[in-house]
C-alpha cells in the first residue's frame, strides 16, 4: 500500500507539469481577429469573382429564358430568346438539344398579379373590442 501511495504522489507533480507548458487559447481578441479575417476573405473573393470575365452570376446579354416546362424528374423543355429569334431546347442531365426554331415568337406572359388581401384591423382596435366584450 505504501508503494501505491508513493507512486501516486510522484505522478501528481508530473501530471501537473504536463498541462503547464500547453499554449493558452486564442482569447477573445484572437477570435475576433480570425472572424474579421474570414469575413474579409469572403468579401474579397466575391469582389474578385464579379470582376473576372465569364465569372459571376450575370445573365448573358442577348439571351433570355422565355418559358420553361418540366417534362420529367430531370428533363425540361425551355424556350430561349436569342437576339430576335426563339429556340425550343430540350434540357436533360448532361445534355442540351435544339428541338425547334420558332417561326413566330411566343407572346410575352403577363406579369403575375399579387393577390389582394383585405385590410386587417389594427391591434388597438382588436384590443378595444376584446376589452369591451369582457366587461
Amino acid at each position: 500500500m505504501l508503494a501505491v501511495a508513493t507512486a501516486g504522489a510522484a505522478a501528481a507533480p508530473a501530471a501537473a507539469r504536463v498541462g503547464a507548458h500547453a499554449p493558452a487559447g486564442p482569447g477573445l481578441i484572437g477570435g475576433f481577429f480570425a472572424l474579421v479575417l474570414v469575413l474579409g476573405l469572403i468579401l474579397g473573393l466575391a469582389w474578385l469573382l464579379k470582376r473576372m470575365p465569364g465569372g459571376g452570376f450575370r445573365q448573358a446579354e442577348g439571351l433570355r429564358i422565355v418559358a420553361s416546362l418540366q417534362l420529367g424528374a430531370k428533363e425540361r423543355a425551355v424556350v430561349v430568346q436569342v437576339g430576335d429569334e426563339q429556340l425550343l431546347l430540350g434540357v436533360g442531365p448532361g445534355t442540351v438539344s435544339a428541338l425547334h426554331r420558332l417561326a413566330q415568337p411566343l407572346p410575352e406572359a403577363p406579369a403575375p398579379q399579387m393577390p389582394q388581401f383585405k385590410k386587417l384591423p389594427e391591434f388597438s382596435q382588436l384590443l378595444a373590442q376584446r376589452l369591451r366584450k369582457g366587461s
